[in-house]
């Protein structure tokens, strides 16, 4: 069977008409900052009270601890992971792609677990605590007090109400909102600073307690570093920021290798993102800490949650206090936009693709339908208590920092930068801190984590199991030996052999010829072609399938093909073939030995096992019609 084994062209078929993937909608980086800027902005409303708390006299000292980390650890990590990730796969992604098999498909669904909890945290928190303001208004119906969970389930399912009808609008609404509030809280700070001028002695007095409590500088900044974790709900949002740089405008000669203008616009989001937040953070606490009596942050105090409205009350009086309120209520209920969208980025690039949720949840409205859903569950299960979900926030924010920092400290050693390596090594440790005294402090935190991670990894099981006999192939490509194989046949018969290649030596396609002729009582062996397939990462779920034809030892004629498994590579190829040509395909097994119980399961792990049975099993769930199905022969 003198064939050619030079390949002249390439053709490219496909088991079906793939749709055509509409491009994403990009905005102005400034405009996709505020949508991943309310959750960051939005914290404003309850961060200076929880400072506060937390530290007393020395908020603003523990807040400048928390600004220099997010302005020389968390944005510098960020920024690296925008260049590592410019489709908007985070830091998830690059570790991902340092754990191949099944461990990394583990890894990525424990950070998704992590990083849902950090997501749908700040959908219900947010929205609870802007309930809590508007029950706490002075100027509200006296009937909406204690109905804070009803509240809370309006603005959740308002948000998911506006999460249908697209993506533009929550940009569109988003911008309006982090404009407004922000040039608010510029008022209520300047003058808060205005009366602190006039009464110059609060600072003095503040001195003079943080004298008497700590003695000396030294002995405040420790203790501040002791606190500041405490304070991590005001890092929040950077995680969002790239997972969504895909719908940020590039330049024009951008492309989507090289999406340099885009990667550029991004690190200007993330960090006018954190400057602003940081200018924010520390005159807010400076402020609230000199004019508001410590008992007042107290629970059943007026500032507790609510610092900024209480001296915008105070000292702008009663209808511009409203006016704030109204403007943090709003604030804080879209904060979970940027959480949403988030997420609608977040897992279509993970679950679907791994074979771990079903092809729909790609689409983003049953997406929005689902999580709007839990949504409401977690409001309910925690009966929209802020304090109850602050620790599972925070945990959630903290691990996907560490995530990052792990990230981009690996990127920068295989890139060689030793000094960079070394701070990101630096940051990263400090990440951990936090986030183990976030734990110790407040364990619920990981205890809800665990709640997601056990349901996504079993969710994610049940998906997969129920997808193993799909035919998961989405692009068949063969050379023009192939071609050549399937048009010299197809006269006749097409008669493909699964042959496992051991050292593809002569005597094996000889005797595996000789084998299959004999147990199928076939005429002659002058239509065969062996099919031989390796598998590549059996906990991939979904791929191209590349066919390439040669002549063995001058005889045999053998397609050779790479898949995640055996069974459905098989099963597409003779599809495939059968459209092709036109003619249906003969295929040729042997039993494999073996219980078939363990067989099955090393189908399910590792892509081999009962390939015959699997094989058919695929073509029958394919293929409906038994008169157009290819044979399956086991002998």
């Amino acid at each position: 069977m003198g064939l050619p084994t030079t390949a002249d062209f390439m053709e490219r078929v496909t088991p079906t008409a793939a749709p055509v993937k509409a491009p994403e909608r990009t905005h102005a980086w400034w405009k996709v900052m505020c949508l991943t800027g309310v959750d960051y902005f939005s914290t404003l409303g309850y961060q200076p009270g929880i400072a506060a708390l937390a530290a007393g006299a020395l908020a603003p000292i523990a807040t400048v601890v928390l600004v220099l980390l997010t302005l020389f650890g968390a944005l510098p990590v960020y920024r690296r992971v925008a260049e590592e990730s410019p489709r908007g796969q985070g830091s998830i992604a690059m570790l991902e792609r340092l754990l191949p098999f099944w461990k990394g498909k583990l890894f990525v669904l424990v950070l998704l677990g992590f990083a849902l909890t950090d997501f749908m945290i700040t959908i219900t928190l947010s929205a609870a605590d802007a309930s809590a303001h508007v029950v706490e208004n002075p100027n509200v119906p006296d009937f909406l007090h204690g109905q804070e969970v009803a509240i809370t389930i309006g603005l959740v399912v308002l948000l998911g109400a506006l999460f249908l009808r697209g993506f533009t609008e929550a940009i569109g609404v988003a911008v309006v909102l982090v404009v407004v509030y922000l040039v608010l809280n510029v008022v209520v700070i300047a003058v808060a600073f205005g009366h602190v001028f006039g009464n110059p002695s609060v600072i003095s007095d503040w001195t003079a307690a943080l004298t008497k409590e700590h003695g000396n500088p030294l002995m405040m900044v420790a203790v501040a570093l002791v606190l500041f974790p405490k304070l991590a709900l005001g890092m929040s949002g950077f995680e969002t920021g790239v997972a969504v740089m895909t719908h940020v405008d590039g330049e024009p000669g951008d492309t989507e290798e090289h999406p340099v203008g885009r990667i550029r616009n991004t690190k200007k989001l993330l960090a006018t993102a954190a400057i602003l937040m940081s200018g924010y953070l520390i005159t807010s606490s400076l402020v609230t800490t000199w004019l508001i009596p410590e008992k007042e942050f107290e629970d059943g105090g007026k500032a507790n949650g609510r610092a900024l409205a209480y001296l915008a009350h105070q000292y702008l009086g009663s209808a511009f206090g409203t006016v704030y309120d109204v403007s943090t209520i709003a604030i804080l209920w879209f904060a979970g936009a940027s959480a949403m969208a988030g997420m609608l980025n977040l897992i279509p690039r993970y679950l679907p693709r791994y074979g771990m949720a079903p092809e729909w949840t790609a689409a983003v409205r049953p997406l929005v339908i689902i999580l709007t859903a839990l949504g409401i569950v977690i409001t309910w299960i925690f009966n929209a208590d802020v304090d109850a979900q602050g620790g599972a926030y925070a945990t959630g924010v903290l691990v996907l920092f560490t995530s990052a920092g792990a990230a981009v400290t690996l990127a920068a050693r295989r890139a060689g930068q030793r000094r960079l390596m070394w701070a990101f090594v630096a940051i990263t440790v400090v990440f951990v801190y936090t986030t183990v005294d976030n734990v110790v402090e407040r364990p619920d935190g990981v205890k809800i984590g665990g709640f997601f991670i056990a349901v996504i990894v079993g969710l994610s099981i049940l998906s997969r199991l129920s997808r193993a006999f799909e035919l998961r192939t989405t692009e068949v490509v063969w050379d023009d030996t192939v071609e050549m194989f399937l048009r010299d046949c197809a006269r006749r018969s097409i008669r493909l052999v699964a042959n496992e290649p051991d050292d593809r030596g002569s005597e094996e396609y000889r005797a595996k010829l000789g084998q299959i002729v004999a147990d199928n009582d076939l005429p002659d062996a002058s239509d065969i072609i062996f099919i031989e397939v390796t598998v590549t990462d059996p906990s991939d779920f979904e791929g191209v399938i590349e066919a390439r034809g040669e002549v063995a030892h001058g005889l045999y004629r053998v397609i050779c093909l790479s898949s995640p498994t055996v069974p459905n590579a098989l099963a597409a190829l003779l599809l495939r073939i059968r459209e092709h040509t036109g003619v249906r395909p003969h295929v040729y097994f042997e039993w494999t030995e073996g219980s078939p119980g363990l067989n099955l399961l090393k189908f399910l792990l590792f892509g081999v096992g009962e390939v015959a049975p699997v094989t058919r099993e695929v073509l029958r769930r394919a293929e409906h019609d038994r008169t157009l199905r290819p044979h399956v022969h086991v002998g």
